[in-house]
């Protein structure tokens, strides 16, 4: 009954020694291939040990890779035209204001009525101001009779003045030799400084008569222009945007008559970010879009030298025909402004990132799968993508993954094909 046990014994460990130490002739036997000689066994091992070490290597240093998915751009000449969101704006606008005051006599004009330079807007009562001329200009008549009896004044005196003078040399000669008195001579004396003052007293009243007429004519003028004032015009070729002054209504110097709107041509203004502006020249040509699909060209007349202190933009205006006057004041407009072409980069919007220091680019793939960092400016942008200056003209740009990855690190790129 012992033996049974033993003989048990002795094939569970001849089993065990089969399964442990001949392992690989157990696996070559079951898949049908012939056993290794003894001697090669462990060669054959070493190999397969070896083999299986690099695979597993490989392995391990792939998986430390960051997977990325990049394209293969190549730049393309472009023109980088400057884009822009603005708006139709009339070349010119005044609100039109009484100098005056007075009672509105003329019929009112419409809004949207065309006017020309110098039609009369409105016209007020002239009341007392043709009173007030005609006085003015009696006055100035007045004044200027009085010239020649003044002048004539003056003419006297100053013949009185000769002869005293003459009176007055002959008395002090006559003196010096003995024939005359010195109560002559003294009343000589006295009657030349009596003729002077009768000089100086007819010269002033002269220029007191010049003094009035230069007042009475001032008068004049003012009350002229008071009346002037009573007819309100246009001071330029237009469209009135607001009803010129209701007749019968009173107006105050200051008030409003009528708001004029000049649209030919017409502005279509926009704002530039400074990143752009040195690309923007007075002159250029431009071309717009208005909101009713209409596109225009024109040239840009200004382009502002003073940024805008809340936006940092530029204003910049562009001056378009407008002969029918369709385009109207206060239409929305996309602008494009030409600039000299450039070598872009179409890509994703998706894929701009941001390095450390704060700079905007992209990351691509290097020599050797490493991440490189450029510096790019955008172009404009479509329905496609941005177009973007600053990588090399051949470039691995990644477009998923970049925000994982920083400049250095060792990539995994899988390539898709570009929009």
């Amino acid at each position: 009954m012992r033996l049974i046990p033993v003989l048990t014994a002795i094939l569970v460990m001849a089993f065990l020694f089969v399964l442990v130490v001949e392992r690989d002739t157990l696996r070559a036997f079951a898949a049908g291939e012939t056993a290794q000689p003894a001697g090669n066994s462990s060669s054959t091992d070493a190999e397969t040990t070896s083999a299986e070490t690099n695979d597993v290597g490989d392995t391990a240093q792939a998986s430390k890779k960051v997977r990325v998915v990049a394209i293969h751009s190549q730049a393309r000449m472009v023109d980088s035209a400057v884009v822009l969101r603005g708006e139709t704006e009339a070349n010119r606008e005044v609100q039109v204001r009484a100098e005056t005051g007075g009672l509105v006599v003329s019929e009112p004009l419409r809004r949207g009525t065309h006017v020309d330079r110098s039609q009369e807007l409105c016209r007020l009562e002239a009341g007392t101001r043709t009173a007030i001329l005609a006085e003015a200009q009696a006055r100035f008549a007045e004044a200027k009779a009085r010239v020649p009896s003044t002048a004539a004044t003056v003419a006297e005196a100053e013949a009185r003045l000769e002869e005293a003078m003459i009176n007055d040399n002959a008395a002090r000669k006559l003196s010096e030799g003995g024939f005359a008195s010195s109560t002559r001579v003294a009343s000589a004396a006295a009657s030349v400084r009596a003729a002077e003052a009768s000089v100086q007293a007819a010269r002033s009243g002269l220029e007191t008569t010049q003094a009035g007429i230069e007042s009475a004519q001032a008068l004049v003028a003012a009350a002229q222009r008071d009346i002037e004032r009573l007819v309100i015009t246009a001071p330029f070729e237009g469209l009135l945007e607001s009803d010129t002054a209701e007749l019968g209504s009173l107006v105050q110097a200051g008030s409003l008559c009528a708001t004029i709107i000049q649209l030919n041509p017409i502005l279509i203004v926009g704002f530039v970010p400074e990143t752009a502006i040195n690309r923007v020249n007075v002159g250029a040509l431009a071309g717009a879009q208005l909101s009713t699909g209409e596109q225009v060209r024109g040239q840009v007349t200004f382009v502002s030298r003073s940024a805008d202190p809340l936006t940092r933009t530029f204003r910049v205006e562009v001056a378009v025909p407008n002969d029918d006057l369709r385009i109207r004041d206060g239409q929305t407009a996309e602008i494009y402004i030409a600039s000299d072409g450039a070598e872009a980069h179409l890509i994703p919007q998706s894929a701009l990132t941001l390095n450390d220091e704060g700079t905007l680019g992209v990351r691509m793939v290097g020599e050797g799968d490493l991440v490189e960092f450029a510096a790019i400016e955008v172009l404009r942008d479509s329905a496609e993508g941005i177009w973007i200056e600053g990588p090399p003209k051949d470039a691995n740009i990644i477009v998923i993954g970049q925000e994982y990855v920083e400049e250095g690190v060792a990539v995994l790129p899988f390539y898709e094909e570009p929009a």
